[in-house]
């Protein structure tokens, strides 16, 4: 079987990945909080932990590994959007839910095996809060339920900070009724406009750490294999998981490796709206950005390194898969993937590793190997995608499309609808499917595009 090594944020090195069951491998990711569209860098934990769900189904079967992740629809900032705009929460939190399935699965990320929602598990854990209480790890205090983190010596271990530390420069929220500034949230009340569940300690709803602890507990037991995330969760988000969870049930282990992917720059600086180069996943594919292209920028770094989105790697990336699906889409898959791409995924999922492995397969021009590793990692499904055939659409054709996309744009500016509309219906005569989007129209060649068509409307 192949030998599978990952860096333990908690140990901090890299060790051999040993499953508590090889027959139920076990994987806790935390996903989205729901209150609006995922951006780029929301995609990357969805992408990474997609990179090693593939790997280990491959090591241990499809039917042997079980992924979670969650979706928060139970958050602050999902009630602060729902005042904002004035809309239900549910249809919120339904419509992002919708949205974010989405737009990763155009990215090629598999559907994990659980995708709990969190309102769904709040009994579950008002049932472990009442077990912290019971056990003096967590007290009520006007309203709340607060976790004791002192009752937990072990606090802090798994981002590498001492509790002084945390005090001086943390995120954490100072308020009278906590018996230390470290005490964090279990539950907290909730007035009448509020999503709210009755408990022993009145209507209210969960603080955002304890979710998790609960979700994962029930789906996965007190003891599993992986847990996943961005690094900017470490602390609090996953410190304070510990902490609840192995106060709760302490003769389990909780998660024994743990996982966090680097952070998302945008051409070499922190993505912001401020900034102007802040992109939804939405964003890149409404301007004809194809989802496999973004996965493969983003596979080109390694999970624990900075990533940087840029418009030059963009285009590296759709040159290369071009040039790959030319080769591959019509070979044979190879019994099995090259064994060189499974070692670089098993050496920390090293994905940048395995592309190079691509990059020789294709050069050697052995077409089956790179077919078989290209679906490995999520790069190629069983039909050309509709944007690879645009490319073979000589020069000539596309600047007469794009000419004429826009003097359709100028004819609607000048609310000449009758060209307008001559232009629309030639362009669907022609075989070719046009999208009008916010930054402007993308278009796609069907399979029955004929230019000839369009000289018609010149």
């Amino acid at each position: 079987m192949t030998e599978i090594m990952l860096y333990n944020t908690r140990s901090r090195t890299k060790e051999r990945f040993e499953p508590i069951d090889h027959m139920n491998v076990r994987m806790y990711v935390c996903g989205p909080t729901v209150y609006d569209r995922a951006h780029i860098g929301n995609a990357r934990p969805a992408l990474v932990f997609d990179a090693l769900f593939r790997l280990l189904r491959f090591v241990y079967g499809e039917d042997h590994v079980t992924y979670v992740r969650n979706f928060t629809d139970v958050d602050d900032k999902i009630n602060a959007r729902a005042a904002e705009t004035g809309r239900p929460i549910h249809e919120i939190t339904a419509e992002t839910i919708r949205w974010y399935v989405e737009d990763m699965a155009e990215l090629g990320v598999l559907d994990p095996t659980e995708t709990p929602y969190a309102t769904a598990y709040v009994p579950q854990m008002v049932a472990m809060i009442g077990r912290l209480i019971e056990k003096g790890h967590a007290y009520e205090a006007e309203g709340h339920v607060l976790f004791r983190v002192s009752s937990f010596p072990d606090y802090g271990s798994l981002s590498g900070r001492t509790v002084d530390d945390m005090i001086a420069g943390a995120r954490v929220e100072i308020a009278p009724y906590k018996d230390s500034p470290m005490d964090f949230v279990l539950w907290k009340p909730s007035h009448e406009e509020l999503p709210g569940w009755e408990s022993p300690w009145g209507r209210g709803r969960p603080g955002w750490h304890i979710e998790c602890s609960a979700m994962a507990l029930e789906l996965l037991g007190t003891t599993f294999d992986i847990h996943g995330g961005g690094n900017d969760l470490t602390f609090p988000h996953h410190e304070n998981e510990i902490a609840q969870s192995m106060c709760a049930h302490p003769q389990g282990g909780f998660a024994r490796v743990w996982m966090h992917n680097e952070m998302l720059q945008v051409e070499g600086r922190k993505m912001a709206k401020s900034a102007g180069n802040f992109h939804t996943v939405r964003d890149l594919l409404d301007e004809g950005i194809p989802g496999e292209v973004i996965r493969l920028v983003f596979l080109s770094t390694h999970y624990r390194k900075p990533m940087d989105w840029s418009e030059q790697k963009r285009r590296e990336a759709e040159a290369t898969l071009r040039k790959w699906y030319g080769q591959a889409m019509h070979a044979e898959d190879a019994e099995r993937p090259p064994p060189a791409v499974v070692r670089a995924l098993a050496n920390d999922l090293n994905t940048a590793g395995a592309l190079t492995e691509l990059h020789r397969l294709s050069r050697a021009n052995r077409a089956d190997e790179l077919r078989a590793g290209l679906r490995l990692l999520g790069l190629m499904g069983n039909e050309v995608p509709v944007w690879v055939k645009r490319t073979r659409i000589s020069g000539d054709a596309r600047v007469l499309v794009e000419r004429l996309l826009k003097e359709r744009a100028d004819a609607r500016a000048a609310r000449d609808f009758v060209r307008a509309d001559i232009l629309r219906d030639g362009f669907a005569a022609a075989g070719l499917i046009v999208r009008d989007t916010p930054d402007g129209a993308v278009w796609e060649a069907s399979d029955s595009f004929d230019p000839t068509k369009l000289e018609a409307l010149r």
